[in-house]
């Protein structure tokens, strides 16, 4: 079976919801302007972020907001106390609207969760 690509997910999510999907098609925008040279692949329901051989995190859309993940977040020393989560290795942020984007800081966050991953 052929991986699914970006585009097929970010098409079936746009059939879901509008506003989800322009959430996740800004949060891509930031990342690959935030970190350029970053490859996406689909997995676990979302878009996985890489650097080179480095996964650092992903953009998963749910029904009620979207979340942006970072594999090795309890390792970011988080400066604004915005990321969410409790476990092992795992935190997030959870974004609403556009305008959390930059209110969470979420350009902030990314190279530390590339770094923390790293």
């Amino acid at each position: 079976m052929p991986a699914r690509s970006v585009q097929s997910l970010l098409e079936d999510l746009r059939l879901i919801s509008e506003d989800s999907y322009a959430l996740v098609e800004a949060v891509r925008d930031l990342v690959r302007a935030t970190l350029p040279d970053i490859s996406e692949e689909v997995k676990y329901g979302g878009i996985l972020f890489s650097s080179g051989s480095v996964q650092f995190g992903g953009v998963f859309a749910y029904t009620q907001h979207v979340s942006v993940e970072f594999g090795a977040g309890a390792a970011i020393s988080d400066p604004h106390g915005l990321l969410e989560g409790s476990g092992k290795g795992r935190r997030h942020i959870k974004l609403r609207t556009q305008d959390d984007i930059r209110a969470k800081r979420l350009a902030e966050y990314l190279p530390l969760a590339l770094a923390a991953a790293g």
